[in-house]
């Protein structure tokens, strides 16, 4: 498909989809393997066939061509299970027709707990989700057992087994993308290893070596694993998206891709925008919600500037908020929740003016 600006009507992207008729011996071929942008003042169906060289006919023979206007992105909007819950291990089943009814695209849901589901229970995830319209999408963070980045062998391999029974569980609930702290430990800190100056580099060629082993299961089923960018109370190997991007080219697999979140971005980067377009193509998940972990609108978080840069780099997948408000139970502990953030709040009716807002900011 070849990109063609027309300035003449509004500057809209116009494209050519195209299917070819043989010649010879050559085979059908897209648009996309002719390296050809214009820039024209108005683009009319007919005579069309000017702006292409001579040599491109004769190679190609004839071609059927039609003009579409490009739609602008459409993202998919989820939130996380356990914005209603105190535990990591609960039946995601009911949540489902809850999300679809405050008007999200997504249910997300720890990938930790659909491992240990039988196979009847993730069929009946699967079959809910489907029946209902809605997507599901995964996250976790490796514990130290299953620490990836491990001095031990022996840890890294378990961690990347339970990686990979992971990527089972998931194809078998339907769900294609996983995100989170996949790369280490979490919480993660340096002195969990080691006080050497240089054990941060060790650690993440240990990561980096087992995340290339790991990943090809998710090539095999058609996953993508996401690494989350988190700051460095929480984790010590990827805090900024140039660490992932640097991170996702080491180990080098189509399947492994970036994920940023609002809340760590807060904390790392010196700037929303220059962040997400330094992820670009290689953004596969968006993590959302405010600096005080309330739901998105009720912070400091530069929405229209983080909108605005998603545009640009043409995202159109998903977007996932993670607010956290009650204090108590595993998941108050984890967090740092300490004390009910919006006490007396109707927490359906917030999420669902939430994604009623992201909507609005990144239309």
């Amino acid at each position: 498909m070849t990109g063609l600006r027309c300035w003449k009507h509004q500057q809209k992207l116009l494209s050519i989809q195209s299917s070819w008729g043989t010649k010879g011996n050559s085979p059908n071929r897209s648009f996309s393997s002719w390296p050809l942008q214009l820039v024209l003042p108005g683009i009319r169906k007919r005579g069309l066939s000017r702006l292409l060289p001579r040599r491109f006919w004769k190679r190609w023979g004839k071609c059927k061509y039609q003009i579409n206007v490009l739609r602008r992105p459409v993202i998919q909007f989820g939130i996380y299970y356990a914005y209603w819950t105190h535990d990591w291990d609960v039946d995601f089943v009911p949540y489902i027709a809850r999300v679809k009814k405050l008007g999200f695209d997504i249910l997300e849901v720890n990938a930790g707990t659909i491992a240990r589901l039988g196979s009847k229970q993730r069929e009946k995830l699967r079959k809910t989700a489907s029946a209902n319209g809605i997507e599901l999408t995964a996250v976790v963070g490796l514990t130290k057992e299953f620490d990836i980045s491990s001095e031990d062998k022996n840890t890294r391999e378990r961690g990347i087994g339970f990686l990979n029974r992971i990527a089972d569980a998931m194809h078998e609930c339907g769900i294609r993308k996983l995100g989170g702290i996949i790369y280490g430990m979490w919480p993660g800190m340096l002195n969990d290893f080691s006080t050497e100056a240089n054990e941060r580099e060790r650690a993440w060629h240990r990561s980096v070596f087992s995340m290339r082993e790991a990943v090809k299961k998710a090539e095999d089923l058609g996953l993508n694993y996401n690494v989350e960018v988190v700051n460095r109370f929480e984790q010590f190997l990827i805090n900024t998206c140039e660490d992932a991007v640097n991170y996702i080219d080491e180990v080098g697999s189509p399947n492994c891709k970036v994920m940023l979140d609002t809340f760590h971005m807060n904390i790392e980067e010196d700037s929303f925008a220059g962040a997400i377009e330094r992820a670009g193509n290689n953004l596969g998940h968006f993590h959302v919600g405010e600096n005080n972990r309330k739901p998105p609108g009720y912070g400091h978080i530069p929405w229209d500037e983080i909108g605005s840069a998603l545009r640009r780099i043409g995202y159109d997948d998903t977007v996932v908020m993670e607010p956290f408000l009650m204090k108590g139970g595993e998941v108050g502990r984890d967090i740092r929740v300490f004390k009910d953030i919006m006490p007396n709040t109707d927490m359906d009716r917030e999420a669902e003016k939430a994604c009623r807002f992201l909507r609005e900011k990144f239309a």
